[in-house]
């Protein structure tokens, strides 16, 4: 049997950005840990940021994830929005680049249909999931948690498929 993967999930934000650790062996899916950090508004932009970026770099060193899942950012109306968020998702980016792990990038339609099966999934549909596929006794809190583990879940799917494809190929030749 293969060694297990730790995947880093991520729901960036900048006043909450989640965060949640899961282990995959097989086709087995199970949480290790998550948290959320969480920035003050009236903080300083760069002190926000090096919370996010010091979190998540704690998060690696403890549990020494190989891959990450992280929310891609999707915004229609509210740039301002957008422009925080983005700016979050590059502070954790950057920690998890300085710690080599490979990436996969995730909207939140696949992230939905990945956990829920429906792309327009409310965040309890979403909790509920996590909380079955892991197998919790309680729903993971806060929302922003149990979306990193979300993102997290649907990497490990993601690259199981990509895997499966790939040895395939190499089996046809």
């Amino acid at each position: 049997m293969s060694q297990p993967t730790f995947i880093l999930g991520i729901d960036p934000g900048l006043a909450n950005t989640g965060w949640g650790i899961i282990e995959v062996a097989g086709s087995k899916k199970s949480c290790l840990a998550y948290g959320c950090i969480s920035t003050a508004a009236g903080d300083p932009i760069d002190l926000r940021l090096k919370q996010i970026y010091d979190g998540i770099s704690a998060v690696i060193e403890r549990y020494h994830p190989t891959e990450l899942g992280i929310e891609s950012i999707f915004f229609s109306a509210n740039a301002k929005s957008a422009i925080a968020t983005g700016q979050a998702r590059g502070a954790a980016l950057v920690a998890v680049a300085g710690a080599g792990l490979e990436v996969g990038e995730y909207t939140p339609l696949q992230i939905k249909q990945t956990i829920v099966g429906n792309g327009v999934a409310t965040k309890e549909q979403i909790q509920y999931m996590v909380r079955a596929i892991l197998k919790l006794d309680h729903v993971p809190k806060p929302d922003h948690a149990a979306d990193a583990l979300g993102a997290a879940i649907c990497h490990a799917n993601f690259r199981n498929d990509a895997l499966r494809r790939s040895l395939k190929k190499e089996a046809a030749r």
